[in-house]
């Protein structure tokens, strides 16, 4: 048995198949209250292992309307990453309180044991489950399925993305899309982006196309419609029931490249709201790192007014 694939201080992939993940703190799955929000886990599917955590706003914070709610999606290169991440926890679990926002963080099936589309098809499995559970759980109960947002970052912004393309497709009733907030989003191509092609990000570049390929569908390129928006066939009636999308990019990411592609797609499909917004001095995926950061809280901000504009 050897090893063929690795990120380090993350994950392990072996020749017979199996995967090591290494875990970093995480919050244990029980029904407790911070100062500011209350959250606890369900189960989506047990028999295809999807869970979630749900974060409701103390009663302190909240109005007697119902709340907008948030679904987010972990990121972690559609391999790695849990709801039950600390840093994860601390920055939804604010979020909520700030926003005023029911969110439901969700754990979808990991590559490379289930490759996509499995990670698309679990997380439309969890809109699924909120739609029927809607009436059975008092937190859910106070939830407005007429606003609905699409959250996540890097491979979880790409679920976002991929997600709500679906739920147009389908037509899935009993939602209503408001918007998406795509966090440094994870897409790619078998074209290279200028960065892509600079030996300064070399590193990045061969970890990124590590995950692509434990990620994919085995015999697919990163021209995969998963990895590459454009080669989703989404056609123009399609594009005009998109929802509003705000896109967050960090200037020291050289994946900030795909997230300014990506608004620029959707402007030409003319998407009615789109916006961008760059954290300059920051690096990927900045708010799993440091929660508490000043940088963090201003992304919480930007996200909380984004929600209340619907």
């Amino acid at each position: 048995m050897s090893l063929i694939a690795e990120a380090p201080d993350f994950l392990q992939v072996f020749s017979d198949g199996s995967v090591k993940r290494f875990a970093p703190d995480i919050v244990l799955a029980s029904p407790k209250s911070s100062k500011h929000y209350k959250w606890k886990d369900v189960i989506i599917d047990g028999l295809k292992q999807i869970t979630g955590r749900i974060f409701f706003p103390n009663t302190q914070t909240i109005t007697p309307n119902k709340l907008p709610i948030l679904i987010y999606f972990h990121g972690g290169g559609f391999c790695i990453g849990s709801t039950t991440w600390l840093n994860y926890h601390v920055f939804l679990g604010d979020l909520a309180s700030l926003a005023n926002v029911i969110i439901i963080s969700v754990n979808y099936r990991l590559a490379p044991e289930n490759r996509l589309p499995v990670a698309y098809l679990d997380c439309y499995t969890s809109l699924e489950w909120l739609i029927e559970n809607q009436g059975s759980d008092h937190w859910l109960d106070k939830a407005d399925l007429s606003r609905v947002f699409f959250s996540g970052d890097s491979a979880g912004g790409n679920i976002a993305h991929n997600l709500a393309i679906k739920t147009i497709k389908d037509n899935l009733s009993g939602i209503q899309i408001k918007g998406l907030l795509l966090i440094h989003p994870f897409f790619g191509s078998e074209k290279r982006t200028p960065k892509e092609m600079s030996n300064e990000n070399a590193n990045e570049v061969k970890m990124n196309d590590m995950f692509w390929g434990l990620s994919i569908p085995e015999g697919s390129t990163r021209d995969y419609y998963g990895c590459n928006f454009e080669a989703n066939e989404v056609d123009e009636d399609e594009w005009s029931r998109f929802p509003g999308v705000m896109v967050f990019v960090a200037g020291l990411d050289f994946l900030m490249e795909r997230g300014v592609m990506y608004v620029e797609y959707l402007r030409k499909k003319d998407v009615k709201v789109v916006k961008l917004i760059e954290a300059k001095n920051e690096g990927h995926v900045y708010h799993v790192y440091y929660p508490e950061s000043e940088a963090t809280g201003l992304l919480r901000r930007q996200m909380s007014d984004f929600i209340n504009s619907f």
